[in-house]
């Protein structure tokens, strides 16, 4: 009976890792892994160049992207030894099964596999980057919408949770600029977040987030519903070379930063509010340590704003940067956050839904911006 289970085991892995192999060759061809090696070898033999540094700017591109191709390439090629070593088990494993040797190794190739599945799937999550922005660090705003009080607690509550999904990424977080609501919570705030694919995977997150739950400011306890917006800009490098911008056309206003940003806060007048008049676009910075840095942060933040601007005018395709910014309220959520009468969250794109409430409030997001990336990926 034993023998049997083994057998069985053994067979299972084997035609999993058979799965595994196919899945590895078609990421070959859709991650384009030959032309990153040839672009690698370029790169390298830029980066070798002693004059290379004489263009600062330029050296800075060749560096950053070679070092995320030596990335992709050793992850890639590791992922291939993998494999190799999960066969080497399973040889291993009917050898000892037809003559009756210890059965210990069959546990390794079981979890082998489970760990080539993961990387696998991680593997095939990577194809679905492939915009031109999607490495880039993202530009998060967020908006209390309807529901008061309420709404701008909400608002308070999405940014701890974008906040910890950064975390758990390893991604880091910069506070750019933070309004305080009237009672609780937050009007509104800006703030980047920097890591890999962070703007691929927070555009998935773009729209009216609904929460619905007994409300901690009434004095009844009742149900309430209360939306915040989420909206999201990639942080370009060189914003400076896509969009000129006239000094003249820009209004620059310092007031006192409150809220949360360290000792300089409250003691001078160094956050930086700049409006963009020809086109209504407004920014504000409060978070760095001098109004000269505000400044620079808030101009950084225009820019990216003024090129998304510019690119979704030239081309009609780049609109899913943009996005279509629907009311703030009842009927234009694209998810659900149900605390009272039941726990779910549920994205009313693509029906993905977990009843575990607290762990998505605490970052579990992936599962949500995954299925979301797909369904645009099946769109297009």
């Amino acid at each position: 009976m034993a023998d049997h289970k083994a057998e069985n085991a053994v067979r299972e892995a084997s035609s999993a890792l058979a799965a595994l192999e196919v899945r590895w060759n078609a990421a070959k061809e859709y991650l384009k892994i030959d032309q990153s090696r040839e672009r690698h070898a370029a790169l390298s033999a830029e980066a070798e160049d002693p004059n290379l540094w004489n263009d600062q700017d330029h050296a800075r591109e060749v560096t950053t992207e070679l070092g995320r191709l030596n990335n992709d390439l050793a992850s890639f090629d590791a992922l291939r030894a993998a494999l190799d070593d999960g066969e080497v088990l399973a040889d291993f494993s009917r050898d000892a099964l037809s003559s009756g040797e210890d059965l210990a190794i069959l546990d390794e190739l079981t979890s082998t596999v489970t760990k080539l599945e993961q990387a696998i799937s991680a593997l095939e999550t990577q194809s679905l980057f492939s915009g031109p922005y999607d490495q880039n660090d993202a530009i998060v705003e967020l908006h209390a919408g309807a529901g008061g009080t309420d709404a701008q607690d909400w608002t308070e509550m999405l940014m701890r949770m974008y906040s910890r999904w950064a975390e758990r990424r390893g991604f880091g977080v910069e506070y750019d600029e933070v309004s305080e609501g009237q009672e609780a919570g937050l009007l509104s705030a800006t703030f980047i977040i920097k890591g890999r694919f962070a703007y691929g995977w927070l555009s998935a997150e773009r729209g009216v987030h609904r929460l619905v739950r007994i409300s901690p400011f009434d004095s009844q306890a009742r149900r309430q519903t209360s939306f915040a917006s989420f909206e999201i800009t990639p942080l370009l490098n060189d914003g400076a070379d896509e969009v000129e911008i006239d000094e003249k056309d820009l209004r620059v206003d310092t007031y006192r930063a409150s809220g949360a940003g360290g000792q300089h806060i409250n003691k001078t007048d160094s956050a930086v509010r700049i409006t963009h008049m020809p086109t209504g676009i407004v920014v504000s910075c409060q978070n760095e340590r001098s109004q000269h840095q505000n400044r620079d942060r808030a101009m950084q933040i225009l820019e990216a704003k003024l090129a998304e601007k510019a690119r979704s005018e030239r081309q009609a395709e780049m609109d899913a940067l943009s996005g279509n910014r629907g009311e703030n309220a009842w009927g234009s959520q694209i998810r659900s956050y149900v605390q009272a009468p039941y726990q779910l969250v549920k994205d009313h794109r693509t029906d993905f839904e977990t009843g575990n409430v607290e762990s998505v409030l605490d970052g579990d997001l992936d599962g949500f911006m995954e299925a979301e990336l797909r369904r645009q990926r099946a769109r297009s």
